[in-house]
């Protein structure tokens, strides 16, 4: 008999309670490497809107019996992207260059806020949207907001705010979705964050969307890490993880390695792995320019 674990609610608790049966064998979740292809989208690239991120992105082919690379020239599409980092690394903002470029180009953007209520994310993305140079009212209502921020019931029940996002994603026909921030969905729930991002990954995959998790890191972690609030929850199960930094120029030698001065600010990208393409691997500086855009610029040359 196989133990078949089932989980119980008692109030805010929940049991895990292991129950006796047969093992059922699953048919259909077998394939064999042709029907799986026939199932599998076209991989190509999505455009950020984030200057110096696009090109970081390739896929190899064969032509002619050789071994080509192919700039992608954004994120692979149908990919779940992990953007991570302490607080004021830009991550909101480089959600927000993504949604604004995707709704400019006429397609429809679900933006989940969790931290923030629709109507102040609504106002910052017009922000985004100006500096970008783009009109913002021309394609305003590309954008879905599902104000999770506000409303309790969607940010601490992930089945109802899956719901509401398959709603938002059959009427509006959604092709990209933002969730700021993932980690807002299991505060005070770490330990069972893993099962809350496996569900949301699943979910949009099933959905066939090009999608972008804001996670917070803890305080205590190293800058340059991919772990986020929730451990290695999010990291092991998305795509891929892009990770920023900051890190403040103290010392002499920091300002040898980095070439500037005793007090500045140097601010570093790293893509922390991708599966469904090749990326450059290096880290990079990169910085927030005044008018609130993410600039992704040369990598670190230790030279």
């Amino acid at each position: 008999m196989a133990d078949d674990p089932k989980y119980y609610h008692h109030g805010e608790e929940r049991e895990l309670v292991y129950e006796h049966r047969e093992p059922e064998v699953v048919k259909e979740a077998i394939f064999v490497g042709s029907e799986a292809l026939a199932k599998a989208p076209k991989i190509y690239g999505v455009p950020t809107g984030i200057e110096g991120l696009d090109d970081l992105f390739f896929i190899v082919e064969v032509e002619d019996g050789k071994i080509v690379k192919k700039n992608l020239h954004g994120i692979p599409a149908y990919s779940v992207f992990n953007i991570t980092g302490v607080s004021d690394t830009g991550k909101s903002l480089m959600v927000e260059q993504f949604a604004v470029k995707q709704a400019s180009e006429n397609h429809k953007v679900a933006f989940i806020t969790v931290e923030t209520p629709a109507n102040f994310v609504a106002a910052s993305l017009k922000l985004r949207a100006a500096a970008m140079g783009l009109n913002f009212e021309e394609f305003e209502d590309n954008i879905i907001l599902i104000d999770a921020a506000s409303n309790s019931k969607l940010r601490e029940n992930v089945p109802d705010l899956l719901a509401t996002l398959a709603y938002a994603i059959k009427t509006y026909k959604v092709k990209f979705t933002v969730i700021d921030s993932i980690t807002g969905l299991f505060e005070n729930k770490e330990s069972i964050a893993r099962g809350i991002v496996r569900r949301v990954y699943n979910f949009l995959k099933k959905w066939y969307q090009t999608a972008l998790l804001v996670s917070q890191k803890r305080s205590g972690h190293e800058e340059l890490t991919a772990e986020a609030a929730g451990g290695y929850a999010v990291g092991h199960i998305v795509d891929g993880t892009m990770v920023l930094a900051k890190e403040i120029i103290d010392a002499p030698y920091k300002a040898r390695f980095y070439k500037r001065e005793v007090g500045d600010i140097v601010r570093l990208f790293r893509i922390d792995g991708c599966r469904m393409s090749g990326h450059d691997t290096r880290t990079h500086y990169m910085e927030i320019t005044e008018t609130g855009l993410v600039r992704i610029l040369e990598p670190i040359s230790a030279k």
